[in-house]
């Protein structure tokens, strides 16, 4: 791993709470570590939509740009297959027997 480096950063007061939270219910081992995996996080989130935007490029050059119809065709086909799964206690609410 790389020469660590110290770094000042400006929070929401809300984010800030949410973190010194984490640290305490032991979801990280120090408020650095919390904030260095967010970044961590980050990083590969946008390293991800690079990739996916290249796809997308590379695909609409060799096949022509996906169009509006197409996406919702696709998401109307998608949704059709999908399998919803709802926890007991929102049947129970809804009157629904388990």
């Amino acid at each position: 791993m790389t020469k660590r480096a110290r770094l000042s950063a400006t929070v929401d007061s809300d984010v800030l709470a949410a973190a010194r939270h984490a640290v305490r219910e032991g979801g990280a081992d120090s408020l650095s570590r919390w904030v260095n995996d967010a970044l961590a996080r980050q990083v590969e989130h946008d390293r991800r939509m690079r990739a996916l935007d290249e796809f997308v490029r590379a695909y609409e050059e060799a096949h022509g740009e996906i169009t509006t119809r197409e996406i919702l065709e696709a998401t109307r086909r998608t949704r059709a297959r999908a399998e919803v799964i709802r926890p007991r206690a929102a049947r129970r609410r809804r009157g629904v027997a388990s």
